[in-house]
């Protein structure tokens, strides 16, 4: 069993994770993903692999939380410790991220059969069904009252 971060740490990560430049960049890593599977192409693999590991820590804290990704990411924060909440169920809206898992299950198998209207289709409702969860918990942390 794992000790658990303290909450310093935990706070760094999410802060620096928060940073607008972080999520976006992301959100097409998933893609690149079964793209390189799709192509044998292990290093890019790799790399988008490495870069989905790394990247939540990689931008400074965002400057202010209007924008759209810093809110869903102090969400998805708020929606896990505050609200304790899983992501993955089939209670809405953590069936949006269930739906996703298996469409990204799909789209590596699509890619790996090399079936590529299979791993598109796939890959997009992976994408789409994450975006869709995270404006859904996007609007109930705008909603929350004061702290």
């Amino acid at each position: 069993m794992t000790a658990p971060l303290p909450n310093s740490v935990r706070d760094w990560f999410w802060s620096r994770h928060s940073n607008p430049k972080s999520g976006w960049s992301r959100v097409p890593t998933g893609a690149v993903i079964v793209y390189a599977v799709y192509q044998r192409r292990w290093r890019l693999l790799t790399a988008a692999l490495l870069w989905t590991a790394i990247n939540p820590i990689l931008f400074a804290p965002p400057d202010t939380e209007d924008a759209w990704m810093t809110r869903a990411v102090l969400a998805e924060r708020w929606w896990l410790r505050e609200q304790d909440n899983g992501t993955m169920g089939l209670d809405y809206p953590n069936v949006c991220n269930t739906g996703g898992a298996l469409a990204s299950a799909i789209a590596l198998y699509a890619a790996w059969r090399r079936r590529p209207v299979s791993a598109a289709a796939a890959t997009l409702a992976m994408s789409g069904l994450k975006l869709w969860w995270l404006r859904e918990i996007v609007q109930q942390y705008d909603k929350r009252g004061p702290e």
